[in-house]
């Protein structure tokens, strides 16, 4: 993917300085506030599996209100998210959630998208094996697979599409998505993974406003637009440095853009 002016941009970080980043900063100290702080609780992957489906469709807007929602649907679906999905119905599934509301995510919206999660779980065992069905391993990333993995939710309203499962078919961005993917695949301090049949090197950075920010100030990108073209340059960018793992440095970047008194100097850039 080429730059708004024919030619990538030199990074200005080398692998050193964003390891010395990581070292200070991927710790589950600094989680908070984050919706990722709701998958610690599930230790079983198949609850797992749902609560980072719902926590990542709903992290967007101001994160206090984030977090209120993933709060309410969680307290709602009770100790084992799996148990209750599976046996949900859809008339059920729609009242719990009559009156759920986030910024423009209403609560039958959030009803069908547990709905179509349900039906690929009882179609395939799982959501990682729904993921896989759709997914070739030769693929150089895993935006393939997750066109299939969100073509596989048999949802009923459009909203769903829109909002909760956009497909990377289309040039979105998929955030929330490579968020999902992020949490399930990458298994350190901070990521608690269980899908490791898909290698770290296949994802894609989630493309938020912190990190497109930091991405320009330190030439990850020249690109304006914060789209999946943009998400791709930059996961190349990052994949020069560290190829088996270019989503590495996500979490502890992004900290620098939601708590700014984080910022270290040895970054060699200013106003991150």
């Amino acid at each position: 993917m080429m730059g708004t002016r024919g030619r990538r941009p030199h990074p200005l970080i080398d692998r050193e300085k964003l390891d010395a980043l990581y070292g200070a900063y991927n710790h589950r100290d600094f989680v908070h506030p984050d919706p990722l702080e709701f998958l610690y609780h599930y230790p079983a992957l198949q609850d797992r599996e749902i609560v980072a489906l719902v926590a990542s469709s709903l992290a967007y807007g101001r994160v206090e209100q984030i977090l209120k929602s993933v709060s309410l649907v969680l307290d709602r679906v009770g100790p084992s998210p799996f148990h209750f999905l599976m046996t949900s119905s859809p008339e059920s599934l729609l009242s719990t959630f009559s009156d759920f509301k986030h910024r423009f995510t209403a609560g039958d919206e959030l009803a069908w998208m547990l709905w179509g999660a349900r039906c690929a779980i009882e179609k395939f065992g799982s959501l990682l094996e729904c993921f896989l069905s759709g997914w070739n391993e030769k693929e150089s990333t895993v935006l393939p697979g997750l066109a299939a993995f969100v073509e596989a939710f048999p949802v009923k309203i459009a909203g769903c599409w829109s909002g909760f499962l956009p497909s990377p078919a289309k040039g979105s961005a998929c955030k929330r998505l490579n968020l999902f993917m992020r949490w399930m695949v990458r298994q350190d301090a901070v990521d608690p993974g269980g899908w490791g049949q898909i290698p770290p090197s296949k994802l894609i950075v989630p493309l938020d406003v912190h990190m497109h920010r930091i991405s320009l100030n330190l030439r990850l990108t020249s690109r304006r637009q914060a789209d999946l073209r943009t998400a791709v340059e930059i996961t190349r960018a990052f994949k020069k440095l560290v190829p088996e793992d270019p989503v590495r440095y996500d979490f502890a970047l992004t900290r620098l853009g939601i708590r700014k008194h984080m910022a270290p100097p040895a970054l060699g850039t200013k106003n991150l």
